[in-house]
């Protein structure tokens, strides 16, 4: 499609964001340009869909002013600061707080009206031990879903449901090879914060986010726990999928993280278009890597957030970098075949 049609913005229906904290701020440049200007360009509306970061992203991407959004959530995550042993209070009440400044005053408005720039933020809403706020009940679900998920991806369905927080006018479909339950929730003003917290609640990290607004009642954490980077295909209508990432690789969720062989499936990714920083790029960073959570533990403030800052100025080069192709109508010469395995197509029953 893109050699016969050209790399045009009309031609992507969905758009991607993982989870991945500040290793975000490797992609700030590019959401800079693709929001508002480039994908700002479409006639047809656009599906914007995120989990923990990937969700903040989405919020950013989809207000008046996108471009502000960013700059809010850059400076907010950048520029947060913990106690030396931070308590899961503190932290909760950090990303309250980074949530009211992304969204700034108008920003929930805005988002429930914007009907070309659909915004979906998933969570996980929990089952069994993984319900508690006891570090004890939660370890041990923890442990539990990792030995499930090893064994197979299907056995999530067993301590959380996918739940997609949907722009109220959306049809959005999320097709899952591995027939994880899946339920949808309109967004609406009073409950965008506390979807978004959710989307972002990392176990043992930050609260779960009790009984939302027109959610099933329940506890919602992380939705990286089921779609990290994401296994699954999206629909109703056909399209292609931009899907700007820090890795040359996804992983398909949280738990899959040290399973080489868990790959995603060739029906996740047969319409993807992935934006992904080059390895040269990355290794002319501070410490020559993306930027990480643990930063906050190995560095002291002052030298994570210079390290931060840096990321992010250099970031800009990859967004002028992307703006410079399409411009020049050599996007379509940059495009290389994906640089993993995927699973051949079959529906696990």
């Amino acid at each position: 499609m893109l050699r016969r049609y050209g790399f045009h913005p009309d031609l992507f229906n969905y758009f991607v964001g993982a989870s991945g904290g500040p290793k975000w701020f490797t992609l700030a440049g590019i959401d800079r340009v693709l929001f508002p200007y480039w994908l700002g360009c479409r006639n047809e509306p656009l599906n914007i869909i995120g989990s923990s970061a990937g969700a903040f992203r989405a919020a950013c991407a989809v207000q008046s002013n996108p471009l502000r959004a960013f700059d809010r959530l850059a400076y907010s995550y950048v520029h947060t600061v913990y106690s030396k042993k931070p308590t899961k209070f503190e932290i909760t009440q950090k990303a309250k707080a980074l949530i009211k400044d992304l969204l700034g005053e108008d920003g929930r408005a805005e988002l429930v009206m914007n009907q070309k720039l659909k915004a979906h933020f998933i969570a996980a809403r929990c089952r069994g031990p993984m319900r508690s706020e006891s570090k004890v009940k939660q370890l041990g679900g923890l442990a539990m879903t990792a030995a499930a998920n090893a064994m197979s991806r299907k056995n999530l369905q067993h301590f959380y449901t996918r739940t997609v927080f949907s722009h109220p006018d959306s049809t959005l479909e999320v097709n899952d090879p591995y027939n994880l339950p899946t339920e949808y929730v309109p967004l609406s003003i009073p409950n965008i914060d506390d979807a978004l917290l959710a989307s972002g609640s990392i176990p043992m990290i930050i609260d779960g986010v009790r009984h939302i607004l027109d959610a099933p009642r329940g506890v919602y954490r992380d939705g990286g726990i089921i779609d990290y980077h994401f296994d699954v295909e999206f629909g109703p209508g056909p399209g292609l999928v931009l899907f700007p990432h820090f890795y040359p690789k996804p992983i398909p969720g949280w738990f899959d993280k040290g399973l080489k062989n868990r790959i995603p499936h060739a029906v996740s990714y047969f319409n993807m278009v992935m934006l992904v920083p080059s390895e040269d790029f990355v290794s002319r960073l501070p410490y020559g890597k993306i930027p990480d959570r643990r930063d906050f533990e190995v560095l002291d403030d002052k030298t994570r957030i210079a390290y931060w800052i840096k990321v992010l100025n250099e970031a800009e080069r990859v967004g002028e970098y992307f703006l410079d192709l399409v411009h020049k109508e050599k996007a379509v010469d940059a495009i290389k075949p994906l640089p993993f395995e995927t699973i051949p197509y079959k529906r696990v029953s």
